[in-house]
């Protein structure tokens, strides 16, 4: 039975997992902001998934406790943020590069959106954590999505929540359209990509130098 399961111990994997990948992919961040590039990673948050949610799922899905660490892959969950659509696959291929992890699976919800408007890139991993007990291959899932998409994603969450998966018919339109534009807004942003960069860019050089003549 899964009320069995010691949560603390359970979970602490997991954890690690999160966390780690957290340092590692901000890692990447300041690499690039050091070598004065553009950085395709704009934000880095994690978490691992409520018991509550966990045990929600495995009921729902009938998942057997054996089974947990298999098929409930987003227990530890990491998302990525980025400006621009481009920068999702940039970081999709720096993953696939990445010798830390094994790919399992990619769903890719941007070129094919959900029927909801639902956009994002989905990656399934297999990461090794160090354990008391050992090296473990612990499961996680990667989502990567631009700052539009992750705006109309917490919504949706949010109203989900509310309406417990049974959002009214009106407010699910509405969510589309909303889900249409906040596309729009990412396609015209590209248009104006190099600009938007090379200001950024001017503004990390100030900030430096002014961080510079303020330790001298």
């Amino acid at each position: 039975m899964v009320e069995k399961i010691n949560w603390s111990t359970f979970l602490v994997p997991y954890t690690q997992v999160v966390e780690e990948l957290k340092v590692k992919l901000r890692g990447v961040r300041t690499q690039f902001e050091i070598e004065k590039k553009h950085s395709p990673i704009e934000l880095v948050t994690g978490r691992v998934k409520p018991i509550s949610s966990i045990l929600e799922k495995v009921e729902r899905k009938g998942i057997s406790e054996v089974d947990i660490e298999n098929e409930l892959q987003d227990i530890a969950g990491v998302r990525v943020v980025c400006q621009f659509v481009e920068d999702i696959y940039t970081v999709v291929n720096l993953l696939r590069s990445r010798h830390d992890i094994t790919i399992i699976d990619e769903k890719d919800y941007v070129s094919y959106k959900k029927d909801s408007g639902y956009r994002s890139y989905h990656v399934i991993i297999s990461y090794p954590v160090a354990t008391i007990n050992g090296e473990k291959q612990v499961i996680a899932e990667i989502q990567i999505r631009t700052l539009a998409m992750n705006f109309w994603a917490i919504n949706e969450h949010s109203l989900n929540y509310k309406y417990s998966g049974q959002i009214p018919k009106e407010i699910k339109a509405r969510l589309k359209n909303a889900a249409e534009a906040a596309f729009r807004l990412d396609e015209e942003m590209a248009k104006i990509k190099d600009e938007v960069q090379e200001a950024q860019l001017i503004f990390r050089k100030d900030r430096r130098q002014k961080q510079r003549g303020r330790e001298e």
